[in-house]
Order: structure tokens, then sequence, then C-alpha cells
């Protein structure tokens, strides 16, 4: 059993970790305090393929693995956990469109992704239905005046196009980005009659509303209202009821990146926790010479490599083609809640310094919380793993 990177990921992983520490870092907690991510960074990710990193290379992006992608995420992350958001939501855009779009569409709409031209963001969540997705309420219906190539007179070529209607909510770089993947009711009924819509968010009949948030403020999330917005045909990715059943797949990639995304930062907030108390002293010695600071931290770093182990097996199972659900799952809920914990006591190590906004630690607290929401609570988490294991007893429905 091999549980090392190859040579070629360690080369990686320098690579991206001095990226990372020379140009993401300075701007972490600047970014927070302006409420918006630097231009430059997203200028910067894209031009070394890391906003493209698992788009495949005829598409223009990096066609990378499952792990190396959980390496970049996790290196990004511990410069600046905001600027990881620039790979993971382009990568779950990119797996849907991969895994159920048309090669026309691959080939229209991964090239603006991959080179970070046109930033996507991720429409599911809907105010009445966040972790009851399959059951949305968006519409979107035939519009036999619609055309293939668009146009908002409804003129042109393709056929009929779609109208779509509706409100998505908590949409992470929702007020910044160009394009959405949103996903609509195209028939009734549960996940089988939701689709998949690849669309532009410069039509100025399309509504945003900036949330303020606890944290992670510099991606900012935001609600975008849809009120009968012509699409063309060629908007449906893939097949008609593809969209959620695709969603959930590429959900078993995101769900161990935003792990590593969550272990990043706890990494560097434990490592800051361990320096401190190396050099502070208390009593004539260290303050890490006490076993009442030296042992939190000990748990800490003892729960960070596990959980760090376990988002790394569910990429290495996907990489090799096998079933790995219950590893991103697991991966997901206790991930955040790790880093959280890490965060926390990383900051009371520290102690008053640890409380001021001089350091990033109350920042690192903001800003993991969001994930211990996004993308699955713990409780849906927990409910996937007890399906695999319990089997059909542990479904609720």
């Amino acid at each position: 059993m091999d549980l090392d990177f190859s040579e070629e990921q360690h080369r990686f992983q320098e690579s991206v970790r001095e990226f990372a520490r020379t140009r993401l870092a300075p701007r972490y907690a600047a970014d927070d305090r302006s409420g918006t991510l630097d231009r430059r960074t997203r200028e910067e990710m894209a031009g070394l393929g890391l906003m493209g990193l698992t788009i495949p290379e005829r598409y223009g992006g990096q066609g990378a693995d499952a792990l190396s992608t959980g390496i970049a995420a996790e290196e990004l992350s511990r410069a600046d956990f905001n600027a990881a958001y620039l790979l993971l939501i382009p990568m779950l855009a990119a797996e849907v469109v991969l895994s159920a779009g048309t090669e026309e569409q691959r080939e229209r709409i991964l090239p603006a992704i991959a080179d970070g031209s046109a930033l996507p963001c991720f429409c599911l969540t809907e105010p009445g239905h966040g972790s009851d997705a399959a059951h949305l309420t968006m519409r979107a219906e035939r519009d036999g005046t619609g055309t293939g190539t668009g146009g908002d007179d409804g003129t042109g070529t393709g056929g009929g196009g779609w109208r779509l209607t509706g409100e998505k909510t908590s949409i992470s770089l929702g007020m910044i980005a160009d394009s959405a993947i949103v996903f609509a009711r195209t028939a009734p009924g549960g996940a089988r009659g939701v689709s998949a819509f690849h669309i532009s968010l410069d039509d100025p009949s399309i509504q945003r509303s900036a949330f303020r948030d606890l944290g992670s403020r510099a991606i900012g999330r935001a609600a975008i209202h849809f009120d009968g917005l012509r699409l063309p045909a060629d908007a449906l990715i893939g097949s008609e009821g593809d969209g959620f059943v695709k969603c959930m797949q590429s959900f078993e990639l995101s769900r161990a990146i935003i792990g590593l995304m969550c272990l990043g930062l706890a990494s560097a907030a434990l490592q800051e926790a361990i320096e401190y108390a190396r050099s502070r002293e208390a009593f004539g010695r260290p303050i890490g010479a006490q076993q009442g600071v030296a042992f939190p931290l000990a748990e800490a770093a003892t729960m960070i490599a596990g959980a760090r182990w376990v988002c790394y097996e569910a990429l290495w199972r996907r990489d090799q083609g096998r079933p790995h659900r219950v590893q991103a799952s697991m991966a997901k809920w206790w991930a955040p809640k790790v880093a959280v914990e890490t965060a926390h006591q990383a900051l009371l190590t520290l102690g008053h310094s640890g409380y001021s906004e001089e350091l990033p630690a109350g920042q690192r607290i903001r800003d993991l919380i969001g994930l211990e929401i996004g993308d699955g609570t713990a409780q849906i988490m927990k409910t996937l793993v007890a399906r695999e294991v319990i089997g059909k007893t542990a479904r609720p429905y």
C-alpha cells in the first residue's frame, strides 16, 4: 500500500504552495475587509490553469486527476481559503457539462471556464429547498418562440427554447459570476424531473441580491431571480431530466475537495498556534510545555491527519474508478467539523492576540463555518453514510 504522492504530485504541491504563500496569502485578510475578491487572484489562478484543473486538455484545461485537484485545493486554502472557491465552483460546473453535455456544449462552454473568462456559479439551492434539492420548484418551460441560437426577439434557428422562472439562493460567487449552471424542473416528480441549463448572467432582466454574511465575504453569496428568462434550446445541458443525477455525481468529487479546503486552512491555524506555543513563555517556560496547552494541539493534529486521509481516499478511489460515495460523505461532514474545532482551539491558544482582528484566527473560523453548511450539512452526510453501512433501514423516506 502506497500512502505517498508521486514525485510529480509532490512537485505540483510545492509549486501551488509557493504560489499561494507569495501571491494569495497577503490578500486573505484584505479581501475579507473589502468584501471583494482581488481581481488579480482570478487572473493569476487562471493563468496557472487552476480554474480549469479537471477540464481535459482538449477543452483548454489541465486534465488533472482527482488526487492532484485535492492537493491544489488544500494548498490554496492553507494561504487563502476564499481563493480555493475559484477552483471548486468552476470544477463543479465543468463536471456537469462533462458528464451530461454534448460535445458541442463542451467545446463551447469549457474553454471559457478554463481560461477564467467566464466565471461560473452553481445554482441549485432555493429558498424552500436546500437539502431537499430533488424537489426544487424553479420551472423551465418550453417556449415555442425560443431558438437554438438565442435572441431576445425570438428569432433564429434551432427550434423551441425555454423560459426560466423562479429564484435560486445561497449562490457562492453569485454577484461576480459571468455564467451559471442552473437546475430547474422540466417535468413533475422528483429528481428525474430536474434538468440542467447553462446560461449567461449578462441579461438585464436577471436580478441579483447580495447577502451580508458572517464569513467568506470576498466570495459572497447571492440570490438570483429569473422572471421568465428566455433561453435558447441549446441552453439545456444534455437530455431533459439528466440534470439532478449528474449534479449528485459531481458532488462525490466536490465533497472531498471541500474537506481538503477546510483542512488546509485548519493546518495553517494549527501551525500558527504551535509556533506561538513554542515561543510564548509563562511561569518561566514555553506554554507548550504545559499539557493543558500541548494536548489540545496534539489532538487537533491527530484529527486533521485522520480526516485528511479520508478525503484523499475518496479522491484516490475516484481516480481508480471505484465507488467513493461513502468516503466523500464522511469527508464532507467530518473535515469541516475538525477544521472549525481546530481553528477555535488555535484562537484560544493565541489568547487575547487571537481574539484581535490583527490576526486571521477569527476570520478562519467565520470562513470555515460556511462549509459546515454548503454542499450538504453534516446531518445529510451522515444520512448518506448510514444508508450505505446500514442499508434501507436507515432511509427516513
